[in-house]
């Protein structure tokens, strides 16, 4: 089976990607059709979306994270049970870091090395003609990316369509469909983007509205016509080491950002993934041989942690013999105490010494490239990394362990040491990609 594919693309954030993503693949799952999804660059919640929509797992294909093997292994993952596979891209789909051609993280990068076929929402409220001249510029911006037509989004009326299909046709840029205004199909946000997709009140009733607003204002089959033959690319190794046989991984509303390509890489590496949930005050279990806590959001949980004590009591008595490793959320809970965003200070696991806080908030966001300092459930002393950082909590007191990693962002400049180790027990607000040597 050959697997056909395309991105859809926009010209900046909040233009309505991940509505008509999550329509198309509502619909195409209403009509057995077996579709995937991928998300361009970092990202943790909308995949947990295309999940829900699609009944399986959705990967990020990251062109600055990832080298071409890597890519190509994880979007060989993707392909071996769909007939389709849909990219959303992140930001803008030109925005990306300086750096080499092709690795900027943009997913104009993925349509450019994958030969996929772009879908461009644009979001048409307060202009009209004018949007086709952006379309006409996206489409002719950098070679190798192909703008197959434009969905156009938040349509005031059946007179305000016209005027941009009008313009749309002299520049010779089909229309794909036509999004009205409806508050009703905008997803709840938080801080860090989307609320994630189990907490949404009604998922399935929502999915099935944005299937039936696919089926009405956007032409289905002609956009999955659309979609062109991926190269065919075997799976190669694990993008991160796996950092052991049996991984106790914490998973909950507190804990839930491990991206599906880790998880997919480890499992095919031959370790096996037991979940606990630390929020119903569950340990990790005895019989795995190292713990991760993953990043999420336990500053919204701060009082539930603060009280399970199986669970850090579990943890304390797990870090003395095995490797327990935290990012980001989790990285905040081995710490000492939480400050939550209402000002109450919860205690946390203990095991390292630094005082994180969502009250004195500041954002942190960007690729990092980091070179451990020590030996870690990551690997050894001075194994690199590529991922990212994205957190609004603050280092209120950085602690007195030794730091785990040195830091650069993704154009290169030094940004520091990272983190914090001490004894088996290991975490930092950076989130791993995938292995690569970095600029050091």
């Amino acid at each position: 089976m050959t697997t056909r594919g395309f991105i859809i693309g926009a010209p900046r954030s909040g233009s309505g990607k991940t509505t008509l993503t999550l329509s198309l693949l509502a619909a195409a799952r209403r009509r057995r059709l077996r579709v995937r999804a991928a998300k361009s660059g970092p990202d943790y919640i909308d995949p947990a979306f295309h999940a829900a929509a699609t009944g399986v797992p959705s990967f990020n294909l990251d062109s600055w994270a990832m080298d071409r093997t890597q890519l190509f292994t994880v979007a060989g993952y993707a392909v071996e049970s769909a007939e389709c596979l849909v990219i959303e891209s992140s930001m803008g789909l030109f925005d990306g870091v300086a750096g080499p051609e092709g690795r900027s993280g943009a997913g104009a990068d993925l349509a450019a090395g994958l030969g996929l076929p772009v879908v461009l929402i644009l979001d048409v409220s307060g202009h009209s003609q004018s949007a086709a001249a952006v379309a006409r510029g996206f489409a002719g911006h950098a070679p190798g990316v192909h703008i197959a037509g434009v969905v156009l989004n938040r349509v005031a009326s059946e007179r305000h369509r016209q005027g941009v299909a009008d313009a749309m046709l002299r520049v010779g840029i089909p229309i794909l469909g036509a999004i009205p205004r409806d508050v009703a199909i905008v997803l709840p946000e938080r801080h860090l983007g989307l609320v994630q997709a189990l907490e949404h009140p009604d998922l399935p009733a929502h999915l099935e509205r944005l299937a039936d607003l696919a089926e009405n204002a956007l032409d289905v089959p002609g956009i999955f016509a659309l979609a062109t033959p991926l190269p065919s690319g075997g799976a190669g190794d694990a993008l991160l080491r796996p950092p052991g046989q049996r991984v106790a991984m914490a998973r909950d509303a507190a804990f839930s950002f491990i991206y599906a390509h880790v998880l997919e890489g480890w499992w095919r590496a031959g370790s096996e993934i037991v979940f606990f949930s630390p929020l119903a005050d569950e340990p990790p279990p005895e019989d795995c041989d190292s713990c991760w806590l993953p990043g999420g959001y336990p500053e919204l949980h701060a009082g539930q942690l603060a009280a399970a004590q199986k669970f850090k009591a579990g943890l304390a008595a797990f870090a003395q013999t095995r490797p327990v490793h935290g990012e980001c959320g989790g990285y905040m809970a081995l710490g000492t105490s939480l400050q939550s965003a209402d000002g109450v200070w919860h205690a946390m696991a203990g095991l390292l010494s630094h005082e994180t806080s969502f009250a004195t908030r500041r954002m942190n966001l960007g690729y990092r490239q980091a070179e451990t300092l020590a030996d870690s459930a990551l690997g050894p002393e001075g194994t690199r990394l590529r991922g990212h950082e994205f957190h609004y909590a603050a280092m209120v007191a950085p602690g007195t362990d030794a730091p785990l990693a040195q830091l650069r962002d993704g154009t290169g400049q030094v940004l520091g040491a990272t983190g914090g180790v001490r004894g088996q027990v290991s975490g930092a607000f950076f989130h791993a990609i995938a292995a690569g040597g970095g600029i050091f």
